[in-house]
């Protein structure tokens, strides 16, 4: 397989996908997609029920070791989708296009990591409570790239000419990111945030990792929530940038989902393990810029 994919790569069949347009055709089984999204659920119920059932502080081994698990399913489902597609002849391709969607949103959703770092930091979410708040984000981002991917790959596959528009947006937030013009803002004076505390009645202090309190046999939300909307709203963000990324490289909604869904189902982990060493990343900005661009 694994002779196949360089072979594919070496002979051009794939090399002109991310800027040409030459994508695979396949047929996706009736099974596949019950089959993704029930294992993709089975692995966030052991990792909430079995390794984090209790709130704690995520150290650094444990991160790591995480992260290399994670990372090693992403990668292991390349081998899974050129068994899936090699009877249709396009199993090179078909893993080949996976792997680069799988590598383009590994790399563009590392900045999500410091925002969320960020964002924990700017409400003072207790650290043992963050790993809780994190999974009902991927969560909530799982079915927010579903949605993405499928309008997306709909609207360009009726009207071609859009993916320009999208390579467009992608060079102008490359270019804004390289000279400094995607600074943070404040997480709580966003008109998300503004809207949310009108509408949704909150207190100001944590019930440990209930989202909801009760005072007085009334209900309110906590600044988990608040912290949760956040999360959600800056992915929607960042999902305007990577989708249109990954969709230059891949236009088969299961592979691009498939893709999305593992590249981003490692990040609570990969959180742990980088949240604390972004002073070092200082050139991660311009890295995304030119990664975006180049796409």
């Amino acid at each position: 397989m694994i002779a196949e994919l360089f072979s594919a790569v070496n002979s051009g069949a794939i090399a002109a996908t991310p800027g040409g347009g030459d994508f695979v055709d396949i047929s996706v089984p009736a099974w596949a997609w019950p089959a993704l999204i029930g294992v993709i659920a089975a692995a966030l119920l052991v990792d909430l029920l079995v390794f984090h059932r209790k709130a704690h502080v995520v150290n650094l081994r444990e991160a790591a070791i995480e992260s290399a698990v994670w990372v090693g399913l992403g990668l292991a489902v390349t081998g899974v989708i050129y068994a899936m597609f090699a009877g249709q002849g396009e199993g090179s391709g078909a893993s080949v296009e996976y792997l680069s969607a799988y590598l383009i949103e590994k790399s563009l959703s590392v900045d999500n990591v410091f925002v969320w770092a960020i964002i924990f930091s700017h409400f003072k979410v207790p650290r043992e409570y963050q790993h809780r708040t994190l999974f009902w984000g991927i969560f909530g981002a799982l079915v927010l790239r579903f949605v993405f991917i499928f309008v997306g790959t709909a609207v360009i596959n009726r009207f071609t000419v859009l993916l320009l528009f999208f390579g467009l947006f992608l060079i102008y937030t490359g270019w804004k990111i390289l000279r400094g013009e995607d600074e943070d803002t404040d997480p709580s004076e966003t008109a998300t945030m503004r809207l949310f505390r009108r509408v949704v009645p909150s207190v100001d202090h944590y019930d440990g990792q209930k989202m909801f309190t009760k005072i007085d046999g009334k209900r309110f939300a906590t600044p988990l929530l608040a912290v949760l909307v956040v999360i959600e709203v800056s992915d929607v963000i960042f999902a305007v940038d990577s989708v249109p990324a990954v969709l230059a490289v891949s236009r088969e909604q299961f592979i691009v989902f498939a893709s999305n869904a593992w590249a981003i189902l490692g990040l609570r982990a990969l959180f742990f393990l980088l949240a604390d060493m972004r002073e070092r990343f200082v050139y991660m900005p311009q890295t995304i810029s030119v990664l975006l661009i180049f796409v």
